[in-house]
């Protein structure tokens, strides 16, 4: 399913807070930050003693996790006001009782403002939650994605915005936060309402925070395309670090 027109194309951009302040980038300056080695580097997390647990995830959102994902994309935000963030990519197989391990990690962006638990529209936070991951898309053909993707030419960032802005949208994967699941991540149906926000994604990185998306490279967007799989039913648990060990 494509996108009806640039008109549209532009109201989702702008929902995605992307009128030059987007939120990310296609700029690959953040390949380098990409953990090749699981386990390795600052922004990795030391496991939990419990290793049936998402590390550094406290029981309010840990419950949220649905029993079926074998897939979980954590954001560990830095701080509540902060827009640097360390992603961690978790894996479960086998029986119910199976472990997660750490697959893979990043360094990538929140909203520039930081996190919310209360997100509303245009407030520059990302919303702190567990939500699914069901649909995907971008500018670029599809590049192996086990989730649904839909190619848009439509969703290319204007060329009046700065540079390093220009390919924001290459590669998307639809946060399920007020939407619709089973649509492209482009479409800007709001369930609850234009003033909760919406059209949160995980997209390009350019180096900074974003208006609420979630961001990372080129190399580690093109890893979660091809790597996230709908039979996982996998999800994202995202917020600062603070609020992710509440409760």
């Amino acid at each position: 399913m494509r996108i009806a027109g640039a008109v549209r194309a532009a109201v989702v951009m702008a929902a995605c807070g992307v009128l030059v302040t987007s939120c990310g980038s296609g700029d690959d300056s953040a390949k380098k930050q990409d953990d090749a080695d699981p386990g390795q580097g600052k922004n990795t997390h030391a496991r939990a003693v419990d290793p049936k647990r998402i590390p550094d995830v406290g029981d309010r959102f840990q419950s949220k996790i649905p029993k079926n994902s074998q897939q979980v994309l954590a954001v560990y935000g830095e701080g509540e006001d902060s827009a640097k963030s360390s992603i961690v990519l978790y894996t479960k197989s086998g029986p119910k009782d199976a472990t997660w391990e750490k697959t893979r990690s990043w360094s990538g962006h929140n909203g520039r403002k930081g996190w919310t638990t209360n997100h509303r529209e245009d407030d520059k936070r990302s919303p702190v939650g567990v939500f699914t991951l069901t649909d995907a898309g971008g500018v670029l053909p599809d590049p192996g994605a086990k989730l649904s993707y839909s190619q848009s030419t439509s969703m290319q960032a204007p060329h009046y915005w700065p540079k390093p802005y220009w390919h924001d949208f290459d590669y998307v994967i639809a946060i399920d936060y007020n939407r619709v699941k089973g649509t492209p991540p482009s479409d800007p149906t709001r369930p609850q309402g234009r003033s909760k926000g919406g059209s949160m994604w995980v997209h390009m990185d350019h180096g900074s925070g974003t208006s609420g998306c979630v961001s990372l490279s080129k190399s580690g967007m093109e890893y979660l395309l091809r790597t996230l799989d709908p039979k996982l039913h996998p999800v994202v648990v995202m917020g600062d670090k603070a609020n992710l060990k509440a409760g």
